[in-house]
């Protein structure tokens, strides 16, 4: 983004809030108040009803209804402030920040947001602030409790979406690794359902997600009742432990037109500022996981990861993940050998892996790290070792409590220099900004799981991925009953963002596939740009990312073989397009000049195919995009 296009951005809001009608300091119970942000964005809609007292938020966008007035309040164990409420005053200011972040869809941002803090009092004196935000790409709110009010006790937030709008949900989960499946809003089953959930509403699409959560607080769920559009803000715990002031996550709306929700960085650009100073250690890129490749006796075998760095070596990737068994008894799967830090081969594979160029990921289980003592432990001694990484498994919960222990973890892997992967975790909500060594997050329904499909797959990058790094780890080629073609499994590397690409196939898989070999010898897995080209959530996608001067593309589809044809409007002039496709005998690559931005590219799948592909310029004698 050209950097005229923030300042003006920015100016337009500055406008925008000198135009502002004054408010009393003093206003009226009852009143309705709208946040505008960027012309032909979203706009919040804050409603105060004169016979309760109670608040609603809505949006529209573009005079069409995105999200219907819906419910928002909060009742701690002091007061109720759901009802009953009285507007103090209003102030308004603009937000821009900007920011580098290490992996996600593109690594320089710019957060423009206009915010209006709505001061409330209720009838018994008690405060609160309901703070808005609007951005190009979608609104926000959360609560502000400026006394001791308590615990929380629950929120009253609710989302009431159109009853007939398209719905992508999946049913909630402590490690959200559930299938997201389509419905309508009112048609989905009386459950609970995961965060982020996806709408297709009269304004475009609406992502409903979560930005600023940590242990101050509680994780959500949605909570529906079946023949209802509402979908109601439940939290883990039934009480939310806070002494003094509290400031809540904030609850995000996503909103705009497919490709503004697929591109959005908004749960990023609500999170707090990084505290990580120094982030010249962390280094996204390719890693070969070896737990799919070769299960525990793999994750037991110096020989066997010494074959893996080989590998990666020969490929030019950078990591090779270590997973479980690396620490535990042999005879006693799943225990952990108490001599480990004299005993463990990890520092020769380290070594082992420098002379050739490969650095060394290891998993780690939570129980291992869920105590000051052992992260004094076990958190100096891998990184003494030399690890890169850690991968944490098995947290497996959003409870207050367990989102303190990730305070915790957050600043004592940084201080040991060490990136993370957390699984069976929660998803990124703005901690990638906040701690940009937490390089990627499970909370997938992803390659490990052997009831996938690809309407599942082709949700992902409009649900899941949207909100932060997904380690789904593709390329697992050679798993029964994958649902991908071979070209749709490739191009995963490229539709599926992860700040470290855990590639989940055998080395024999790949050299079986020496076109798929080379296609990924090139894919980064960080990236300056994205754009959607094309896409209809559980139907097709194709992604485009660019790194540097090249473009690269990854097309999925679920369901009949079909043609997809797409506008290369990303690129200026003429440009060399080399497609890696499904062929009758397996994977082939073609090449095509396609001059933009007016060119389109146009490429036969099979049923539940897709393709890979890399654009770099055209120029006399240029024959591949390979570097």
């Amino acid at each position: 983004m050209p950097i005229a296009t923030p300042i003006r951005l920015c100016a337009v809001l500055l406008l925008s809030l000198s135009l502002l009608p004054a408010l009393p300091a003093h206003a009226d119970r009852a009143g309705s108040w709208k946040v505008s942000g960027f012309p032909g964005g979203p706009e919040a809609e804050v409603a105060l009803d004169p016979a309760t007292g109670a608040l609603t938020f809505g949006v529209t966008r573009r005079g069409a209804r995105v999200l219907e007035p819906s419910p928002v309040g909060i009742i701690t164990e002091r007061a109720d402030l759901s009802q009953g409420l009285r507007l103090l005053h209003r102030k308004d200011r603009p937000v821009a920040e900007h920011y580098t972040t290490a992996a996600g869809k593109r690594l320089k941002r710019s957060a423009l947001m206009r915010e209006a803090v709505f001061a409330l009092a209720g009838a018994d004196g008690a405060r609160l602030d309901l703070v808005v935000r609007v951005a190009r790409d979608g609104v926000a709110y959360r609560y502000r409790l400026p006394g001791d009010q308590g615990a929380v006790l629950r929120e009253t937030s609710a989302f009431t979406l159109e009853g007939d709008a398209p719905a992508w949900l999946a049913l909630h989960r402590r490690d959200y690794e559930n299938p997201f499946i389509q419905y309508t809003a009112k048609s989905a089953p009386s459950a609970e359902f995961m965060v982020p959930a996806l709408f297709e509403t009269g304004g475009g699409y609406a992502l409903i997600t979560e930005s600023g959560l940590d242990g101050r607080y509680s994780g959500p769920r949605l909570a529906h009742e079946e023949g209802t559009g509402t979908y109601r803000v439940r939290l883990w715990d039934e009480r939310v432990q806070a002494e003094g002031p509290l400031e809540t996550p904030w609850r995000v709306l996503i909103a705009g037109d497919l490709a503004e929700v697929t591109e959005s960085t908004l749960a990023d650009d609500l999170a707090p500022a990084s505290r990580v100073r120094d982030t010249s250690w962390i280094e996204p890129g390719q890693v070969l996981w070896t737990w799919l490749a070769g299960g525990r006796e793999a994750g037991q075998s110096l020989e066997k990861q010494q074959e893996f760095v080989d590998y990666a070596a020969a490929r030019g990737w950078p990591y090779v993940a270590v997973d479980a068994g690396w620490y535990f008894l042999k005879d006693q799967w799943d225990v952990t050998d108490p001599d480990w830090p004299a005993t463990s081969w990890i520092p020769k594979l380290v070594e082992y892996g420098r002379a050739k160029n490969v650095e060394i990921l290891v998993w780690v289980h939570f129980r291992d790290l869920d105590t000051p003592e052992e992260r004094a432990l076990w958190l100096p001694t891998l990184s003494r070792w030399g690890v890169r990484g850690v991968k944490i498994d098995f947290m497996d919960a959003e409870s207050q409590e367990r989102l303190a222990w990730y305070d915790e973890i957050l600043p004592a892997t940084a201080a040991n220099r060490l990136m993370v992967n957390f699984h069976g975790s929660t998803i990124p909500k703005g901690v990638q900004r906040t701690w940009p060594h937490v390089m990627t997050m499970e909370g997938v329904h992803g390659a490990e799981k052997r009831t996938l499909t690809t309407a599942h797959l082709t949700a992902l990058p409009f649900t899941r991925n949207v909100v932060g790094s997904m380690d789904y780890t593709p390329m697992a080629f050679h798993r029964p009953g994958r649902p991908t073609s071979d070209a749709h499994e490739l191009g995963l590397a490229v539709t599926f963002e992860s700040g470290l690409q855990n590639l989940a196939g055998t080395v024999e898989s790949y050299r079986a596939r020496p076109e798929a070999e080379r296609f990924l010898e090139q894919v980064p897995a960080a990236w300056d740009e994205t754009r959607l080209l094309s896409g209809r959530p559980a139907d097709h996608v194709v992604l485009a990312r660019r790194s540097g001067d090249r473009w690269f593309i990854g097309a999925g589809v679920s369901g009949a073989s079909r043609s997809i044809e797409v506008p290369l409007s990303v690129l200026r002039g003429r440009w060399l397009v080399e497609v890696v496709r499904d062929g009758e005998s397996g994977l082939v690559r073609e090449s095509h000049v396609i001059d933009g931005p007016r060119g389109r590219l146009s490429v036969a799948v099979p049923a539940e195919g897709g393709y890979a592909a890399i654009a770099c310029r055209w120029r006399p004698g240029i024959t591949t995009c390979d570097r």
